[in-house]
């Protein structure tokens, strides 16, 4: 990283690096859940929560990028194994091992609940230390906010199916 970027982080960067890395262990989990989750899902409006969970999967690994970035700008190292992605992680993995829609979706929708909170931590810690930074996580976050709200809409029109056909 430059001299002078590095000067401008008003706060222990080691630490910021530290939650850099707990964030992008949870988008390459959060990707991983996406992607397998719309691989073995199953059940009504199974062919648009492929299309959201993909989306979604596309999104988190344009996320993990963007702070994997960030990491090596600051001087640090992403995360760089799976195994470290569990350890470092904020968020977890939750294994679609039911691979109904619901469950699916109701999995994710946790899921981004979390990154939500994640990212709204982060946003307190950089908004006065680190404008790069918190510029970064404000893109994020707007992603995370749309992904739940797709999620719940989902949810919604899965739900008014099944009680449709009742």
């Amino acid at each position: 990283m430059g001299t002078r970027g590095r000067e401008i982080v008003g706060m222990d960067v080691d630490k910021l690096i530290e939650l850099l890395n707990k964030a992008f262990a949870d988008e390459w989990l959060a990707y991983y859940q996406y992607w397998l989750g719309a691989k073995v899902v199953k059940g009504p409006m199974k062919d648009a929560v492929i299309a959201e969970l993909m989306q979604h999967a596309a999104d988190e690994l344009r996320h993990a990028d963007m702070i994997s970035l960030r990491i090596i700008q600051l001087g640090g190292t992403p995360v760089t194994t799976p195994e470290g992605w569990m350890k470092m992680s904020n968020c977890g993995y939750d294994a679609p091992e039911d691979p109904y829609v619901e469950k699916i979706v109701e999995q994710n929708i946790n899921g981004e609940r979390c990154a939500i909170s994640t990212y709204q931590s982060l946003l307190k810690v950089t908004q006065s230390a680190d404008p790069v930074t918190y510029e970064t996580i404000v893109q994020i976050l707007s992603d995370e906010v749309e992904h739940e709200e797709d999620l719940q809409a989902l949810q919604e029109d899965i739900e008014l199916m099944v009680k449709a056909r009742k």
